[in-house]
């Protein structure tokens, strides 16, 4: 791995900075923000934050409250189109992530290597959009695919009570509790010599995904949130089963629901 050089927050997006040294002084008291877990986040290695995606100040509430260094996140290439969200999110340290597959995709992974071989921390939503109803959806493999390729920690993040705070479709925050939860790195070297082996991908992505839904507390769907927007798939409304560590490399893709307990 390359990144032995941490850039922290002197080389952040100018942007960035302030916000940071605005937002945990505005916003975590209007939101009643409590955190749990900081000392799980390093304060000088690499590392990727994976968390569960409900509203969009998710990518406001976390970095602020992460230690003093900057969280770059891998978010959708759609914001970058336009001259008036490209300027907000290329400020507060988004990359833009193409969802296409193929060399496309691949690129937007090694764009994220990068960035950790910076020595920087990446954050990142492995269902790859926000909740359409609340509930945690089935991860994609990309944040395990860049650990295992920049041999670095994912750490599972869950976040509690932004959908509330700013539903989708609002445009300013009213005052609810949020919480954010780092639960401990998850430490996948054991997999560094089988990185392109899909079984290993989709065991260990659903490892992640469990620690995520015992942080955030939410019901587990085994299905890709985006089909289910599409209305490509359909879920129980009530679901009931509990999630089976002992099976998490299956990838039945049978649209089974789970809830946590």
């Amino acid at each position: 791995m390359e990144g032995e050089r941490v850039a922290g927050m002197a080389d952040a997006p100018r942007l960035y900075r302030f916000l940071r040294k605005v937002l945990p002084r505005t916003m975590n008291p209007y939101l009643s923000v409590h955190v749990e877990g900081v000392e799980n986040v390093p304060v000088e290695a690499p590392a990727i934050l994976a968390m569960n995606h409900l509203s969009f100040i998710d990518s406001l509430v976390v970095p602020a409250n992460t230690p003093e260094r900057p969280v770059y996140f891998l978010g959708k290439a759609d914001y970058f189109e336009s001259w008036r969200t490209r300027w907000f999110f290329a400020g507060v340290g988004v990359v833009p992530v193409l969802r296409e597959g193929g060399d496309k995709g691949q690129r937007s992974l090694d764009t994220g290597v990068r960035i950790l071989n910076q020595g920087d921390i990446v954050g990142i939503y492995p269902e790859g959009t926000r909740s359409p109803d609340g509930r945690l959806y089935r991860g994609k493999t990309g944040p395990v695919r860049m650990a295992l390729e920049a041999e670095v920690p994912i750490i599972p993040t869950g976040v509690i009570g932004t959908d509330k705070a700013m539903p989708t479709g609002t445009y300013f925050p009213v005052r609810h509790p949020v919480t954010v939860r780092f639960g401990r790195p998850l430490d996948f070297s054991r997999y560094y010599d089988r990185k392109d082996d899909p079984f290993v991908l989709r065991s260990a992505t659903d490892e992640l995904m469990y620690e995520i839904m015992m942080l955030s507390g939410q019901e587990y769907v085994d299905e890709y949130a985006s089909k289910v927007k599409k209305g490509e798939v359909r879920v129980d409304d009530d679901p009931t089963e509990v999630p089976d560590l002992d099976h998490a490399g299956a990838d039945a893709g049978d649209g089974a629901t789970r809830r946590a307990g």
